[in-house]
């Protein structure tokens, strides 16, 4: 139940005839895991605390560096050497007192990535690496749960929704190739902007899987290039030979 601040803070959502009361007390009870909390988990993380998602777990285990500041907006100078998921909960504490912000500090594995997702709602994958995509992937298809990933480099933005353990497709069948090398932005730079337009998309999108307000953008790929600016939208099928969710039929779980 809200109480009566959440009321009033949450007030410009719950107006909204297709949100209501009914989703904010949805998202305040809704657990989402963040991966990576660098230039697109910075923004969806903001915006998710903003929001009134109830927690908010931050897995990062890297530290601040002054590079980092021209993407990562919720960081200081005075976080400079702080691992990120420590002080990033530091940060969105103050946005939000009302919602529990849960750091990470320990890289995830083989041993203890599928026991998380099973305990969240959503799993933002904001990580820059395929390794750390790919298996994020395979336990969202394994613990049933929606994979909300985005990516920017340079001045390019990509966004898609995986639910592979449902009738959609996963990430492995829009890139099955496993020997990929994807650029990082220490390599190949990247405008500030760009990941914060996709971090915000991120937060939304996974407020569209909590809430159930809309239909989310389930098997397609949403592609932004910032430079003219414009944005194109690429849709793709479930691969029935997948070898993370092909097994899965294409239907809908009850």
């Amino acid at each position: 139940m809200l109480s009566d601040e959440e009321l009033l803070r949450y007030n410009r959502q719950i107006m909204l005839p297709q949100w209501d009361i009914a989703a904010q007390e949805k998202i305040k009870a809704s657990k989402i895991l963040i991966i990576g909390m660098g230039g697109l988990g910075c923004p969806a993380a903001l915006y998710l605390a903003s929001a009134g998602v109830g927690e908010l777990w931050l897995a990062d285990f890297d530290t601040v560096e002054l590079s980092n500041l021209q993407r990562q907006i919720l960081y200081r100078d005075t976080d400079i050497g702080l691992p990120k998921a420590q002080a990033a909960a530091k940060h969105l504490q103050q946005v939000n007192p009302h919602i529990l912000i849960k750091p990470m500090v320990a890289a995830l594995n083989d041993d203890n990535l599928l026991a998380i997702i099973e305990q969240v709602d959503v799993v933002l994958d904001c990580s820059d690496n395929f390794n750390t995509r790919d298996a994020v992937n395979t336990a969202c298809v394994q613990a049933d749960k929606p994979l909300v990933s985005g990516a920017a480099i340079g001045l390019s933005g990509q966004l898609a929704i995986f639910y592979g353990s449902r009738q959609w497709p996963c990430y492995r069948c829009l890139y099955p190739r496993t020997d990929d090398v994807m650029a990082t932005c220490s390599e190949s730079g990247v405008l500030a902007t760009v990941v914060g337009v996709i971090g915000a998309l991120q937060a939304h999108e996974a407020l569209l899987c909590l809430s159930n307000l809309g239909a989310g953008s389930y098997g397609k790929l949403l592609l932004w290039e910032a430079d003219i600016p414009t944005w194109r939208t690429l849709k793709f099928r479930k691969d029935p030979d997948c070898p993370v969710c092909g097994h899965v039929k294409n239907e809908e779980k009850s």
